[in-house]
């Protein structure tokens, strides 16, 4: 059964259907779309591929600008976040265990937010202090060269540079996958 709203009309046929010009609208806005959706996903890093380099200012104010290139034979976990991605902030004392765990045996957690305005991630972090390193991706640039689509994306890159695992999402039982995954790149 159909309700109505008091003194609503029905739409006539002529009017249910789109007109040619609505059509045309329709269809290149859907063009648009997966063109734009798929040249995203062409340009996503995936495993076995080298991580792209960057530079980028720290999330805190007089701190240095963090660089992957200066990294380059350790093993790093980057990870894109931001304040209103609720797995994002769950994750973050999780990583903050791990990177306390296996620091001193040359792993480097880099975490960049990419939060616009940074005072969002900065808020975050005054409740959720961490001990790794935290960039700030405002403009999306460095995002965007990772092909992140999702977050929290995060990728573990070997000593070499090459990506090893790319995760998304964060869920329970995540962190035995991203732990033995860090443990194998280590051992190597």
């Amino acid at each position: 059964m159909t309700s109505q709203i008091s003194g609503a009309r029905p739409l006539t046929p002529s009017q249910k259907r789109l007109s040619g010009r609505q059509k045309t609208s329709t269809t290149r806005l859907a063009i648009t779309c997966a063109l734009a959706f798929a040249s995203v996903f062409a340009n996503a890093v995936e495993e076995g591929d080298m991580a792209p380099n960057f530079t980028l200012p720290s999330i805190y104010d007089g701190k240095p600008t963090i660089d992957l290139a200066s990294l380059r034979g350790k093993t790093v976990y980057v990870d894109f976040w931001a304040s209103w991605c609720a797995p994002c902030l769950r994750s973050m004392p999780a990583y903050n265990e791990l990177y306390n765990r296996y620091h001193d045996q040359g792993l480097e957690f880099v975490a960049i937010n990419v939060d616009n305005p940074i005072e969002d991630g900065l808020d975050f972090l005054l409740d959720t202090p961490l001990d790794f390193l935290i960039p700030s991706d405002p403009d999306g640039e460095v995002t965007e060269r990772f092909g992140v689509v999702g977050m929290p994306t995060s990728y573990l890159i070997d000593p070499t540079g090459k990506v090893r695992l790319v995760h998304m999402g964060f869920r329970d039982g995540d962190m035995e996958e991203i732990e033995a995954a860090i443990q194998e790149v280590m051992a190597e």
